[in-house]
């Protein structure tokens, strides 16, 4: 615990009674902001709002924002404590009053803090409870490479604020115990210990559990459980029996002393108590009684203030701080295991303006100026308040890295190789990082790794340096970052990356690599870093049922489909090298384009030959085939005399396709083979389109790069479309001009076997996409 003699003279700096008007004014505001957002009527499902959780960080985050942080800190916002956190934006001065009534609403402030939604959030986007939790921790990481590799930053905290149930989310150990974000000492985890979660008061064991895990991976911990009264009545005769006394009840017991005052909570609260406990509280008057028996450390300034210095005082190691608090904490709703989203009547609203001197007139002013709570709210808006970011600077990319590449190879190969001869121009090679969960040497990036050197934030000596062809020496100069098997870590970590020029003043261009079907396992992750505005790329290879052998936990069906309809990601499948090459090139232009994005690649270890591509951009041109690949897809095979027919196809079963010509040209059939680099551009192109026409009122007259790629005379053609993926996928392609679809694809899980049984299997051998492609002409 923190001792109080050492308190008193770390304390000296701080106007303790003006934080107090300070917090009791945050409280107000958060409260009414809910309460007003929940009574503006004309709404067809309840608004929401946490009063109770914002009343039980208030003090957390009075004492954080007011006496500890500086202008370059960083800190993640406990999701259902958004309205604290822009009450503090308002009486700072970054917000204006208008946008406090406008809680929850289109264009107002958000449900959860939005870095990319709300006016007045740089840092971090929280809501998806945990991973706002290390955000920090992965922004921290990401500092440190900033600094290891360009000039140093100015000095910075990471900080996040969460509740205690959060730390129930997996991912939040995941990231803790991970080796490369190890000895970051400028990070704080402030746990908002209110032993409550959204259904239960959660067991009183956990608290001393997740400490426990945390001082095992390695992280400083400091409790703050009571707070100043309770700590000087400890000292006082008898003292230590009320200790022990409220160490040994459940948290139920002890909230529930939280609904009671006077006689009757000492009544309560000396039910089974030691007879020395009544003997250490008879000289306390019962009007005072709740003030010490009540008084936790996580709502005493004080004692946060103590604990915060603590933690800085510690370099070597990440820190955590747990502040019991008690949720709804100077609410009439304090104790109710039942208030998780509960709302305070009209009438205790009202009761609640007159206890802080309120009236209905003056409930959303700021403060006076010539208040000393107004004075700090003014010197911390001028040293924390969020200063416009700079846009990205425009990075010059050429059009082709010129990598080499054999006859036959596939695009993952071709991925490694493409990467490599980027790092070779000096424009961009400090920037790119690379990242890996465990798998960079099977996704290609050695030839990265050994031009390159894997990061660490100190010098490792490499023992097998001699003998491997792979040369695995960490240094601070190296330039990937090699996680732990956790795909959570990995797109945050990308997510932070992504967002280096935002909070450390350096644009990096942050390249990924993950086995396909785990792209799904780290997808809330990397949700998370597109909503809140990341740009960067990432390599699922390999994909499909075409890696055989592996079966059907490692062969990826759905992930086109994810990459196609998240926002603020383009999703790609290249089937040659070249398109590779075009495809992650524009990507890396696109990471500082103002209307850019991220990029997925979609690929496959599977070799193929080349010569069709090559065969294709002779016929068209390089650099309108260029231009093709770029927004969608290209003609790689023209009709010839017969009955028309269109293939639409992505990936390595392309070798199938063209095979499947043959057969089809025997039968009459003029096929056009379609090569989809990207279903996600077509179909953005298309509902682009659409949206044109609805803002003019006007018949749709284009369907994007869609309507290039099937001319005008082939819109009645019918289609089959041929993915390693989900039929569904492609099938759509229908839809646009309203033609017959076959689709074909992976509609059930895999298994192991041969590319060739296994494409026998879900009907990519070349004779059954023949029979398809004649049932689509057929009708039948």
């Amino acid at each position: 615990m923190i001792e109080e003699q050492k308190n008193d003279a770390v304390r000296s700096d701080v106007d303790f009674e003006a934080l107090e008007v300070i917090e009791q004014r945050l409280l107000w505001l958060s409260t009414r902001m809910i309460d007003h957002a929940n009574r503006r009527g004309n709404t067809e499902i309840k608004v929401g709002g946490h009063q109770a959780s914002c009343a039980s960080m208030a003090t957390i985050m009075t004492s954080l924002w007011f006496a500890h942080i500086g202008g370059d800190d960083k800190v993640a916002v406990k999701p259902h404590g958004s309205p604290l956190y822009h009450s503090i934006k308002y009486l700072t001065g970054e917000l204006d009053g208008s946008y406090l009534t406008t809680l929850r609403t289109l264009g107002g402030l958000q449900a959860y803090p939005s870095r990319t939604k709300d006016p007045d959030v740089s840092d971090f986007s929280t809501g998806s409870v945990g991973l706002g939790a290390v955000a920090p921790l992965f922004s921290a990481a990401t500092r440190r490479y900033v600094d290891d590799h360009f000039s140093q930053q100015p000095q910075a905290r990471f900080i996040a604020i969460a509740g205690d149930a959060e730390l129930d989310e997996g991912n939040v150990w995941e990231a803790i115990a991970d080796p490369s974000l190890q000895g970051l000492g400028n990070v704080m985890l402030i746990v908002d210990l209110n032993r409550q979660s959204l259904d239960r008061i959660i067991p009183g064991i956990q608290a001393q559990r997740l400490m426990s895990f945390f001082r095992d991976a390695g992280w400083h911990v400091v409790e703050a459980k009571y707070g100043t009264k309770l700590n000087a009545l400890f000292a006082q005769p008898n003292g230590e029996a009320v200790r022990d006394h409220i160490d040994a009840m459940t948290n139920e017991e002890y909230q529930s002393l939280f609904a009671y005052t006077g006689a009757e909570l000492r009544s309560r609260f000396l039910a089974n108590a030691e007879p020395d406990v009544g003997r250490a509280i008879a000289d306390i008057a019962d009007d005072e009684l709740a003030s010490v028996v009540q008084n936790l450390g996580g709502h005493d300034l004080r004692v946060l203030v103590d604990a915060y210095r603590q933690c800085d005082a510690v370099t070597d190691r990440p820190s955590v701080v747990f502040a019991y608090t008690i949720k709804g904490w100077g609410l009439p709703i304090v104790g109710d295991p039942m208030n998780h989203s509960a709302l305070m009547s009209s009438a205790q609203i009202d009761a609640l303006r007159t206890e802080i001197g309120l009236t209905s007139a003056t409930e959303w002013d700021r403060f006076t100026d010539e208040s000393a709570a107004a004075a700090i709210c003014s010197r911390v808006g001028e040293e924390v308040n969020n200063e416009p970011t700079p846009p990205r600077p425009l990075l010059k990319v050429p059009d082709a890295s010129n990598a080499r590449h054999g006859p036959k190879v596939s695009t993952q190969e071709a991925f490694g190789r493409t990467l490599v001869a980027l790092g070779r121009d000096e424009a961009l090679a400090q920037r790119l990082v690379t990242v890996s969960p465990d798998v960079s040497v099977s996704t290609s990036l050695g030839g990265w790794i050994n031009a390159h050197g894997v990061y660490a934030a100190t010098e490792r000596h490499d023992y097998f340096e001699q003998d491997q062809v792979l040369k695995w020496k960490p240094s601070p100069q190296g330039q990937h970052i090699e996680l732990g098997i956790s795909e959570m870590n990995l797109f945050l970590l990308l997510g932070q990356l992504g967002l280096s020029h935002d909070h450390h003043g350096e644009m990096l261009i942050p390249i990924g690599t993950v086995y396909d079907p785990f792209v799904l396992r780290g997808l809330d992750a990397l949700i998370y870093s597109l909503y809140n505005g990341s740009r960067f790329i990432v390599a699922g290879t390999p994909a499909g049922v075409t890696l055989a052998s592996e079966g059907g936990a490692h062969q990826s069906s759905i992930t086109p489909s994810v990459g196609l309809e998240l926002p603020g990601i383009i999703q790609t499948e290249p089937t040659y090298a070249r398109a590779l090459d075009w495809l992650l090139l524009e990507g890396v232009r696109r990471l500082s384009d103002p209307e850019g994005s991220s990029l997925y690649l979609r690929l496959s270890t599977r070799s193929i030959d080349q010569s069709p591509f090559d065969a294709a951009a002779d016929r068209i041109g390089v650099t309108q085939i260029r231009s093709d690949v770029l927004a969608g897809g290209y003609r790689l095979v023209q009709a010839g005399e017969g009955e028309p027919l269109i293939i639409a196809a992505s990936g390595p079963i392309m070798p199938e396709v063209l095979a499947a010509i043959d057969l089809l040209i025997d039968e009459g059939v003029a096929p056009v083979v379609i090569d989809v680099t990207s279903l996600n551009l077509l179909y953005r192109g298309w509902v682009d389109a659409l949206s044109d026409a609805a803002a003019t009122s006007t018949v749709p007259t284009h369907a994007g790069h869609l309507g290039s790629l099937i001319r005008p005379g082939e819109r009645a053609t019918p289609i089959v479309t041929v993915h390693d993926a989900a039929s569904h996928s492609m099938a759509w392609l229908g839809s646009v001009f309203g033609q017959q679809v076959v689709p074909i694809g992976v509609d059930r899980f895999g298994e192991s076997g041969t590319i060739n049984e296994l494409y026998g299997e879900f009907g990519f051998l070349p004779h059954q996409i023949m029979t398809a492609g004649l049932i689509a002409i057929d009708g039948d």
